[in-house]
């Protein structure tokens, strides 16, 4: 199984890297912009694997490029306040 086909797996994933970029110094700005980079492959180059990336995905669809942002955004506030699994 890989990360991506568990939710819990994946955002915990993501949370520890966030908090890892953090405590390196990371500029929030930087980290968002990551965000929004690492969304925009993940709706070009790989399928969802479960009902949440589906949602993602159809929401990435049909966002502005503002709304990515906004979405990117979102996602990493997700993982900051999810304890690490």
């Amino acid at each position: 199984m890989t990360i991506l086909e568990n939710w819990h797996k994946w955002t915990s994933f993501l949370g520890q890297n966030v908090m890892r970029a953090e405590s390196s110094g990371m500029p929030s700005q930087m980290i968002q912009q990551a965000a929004v980079q690492i969304g925009e492959y993940l709706a070009t180059n790989v399928d969802p694997k479960n009902e949440q990336e589906r949602v993602l995905s159809d929401l990435w669809g049909v966002a502005s490029e503002e709304e990515k942002h906004a979405l990117a955004n979102c996602v990493v506030k997700l993982v900051q306040n999810k304890p690490v699994q």
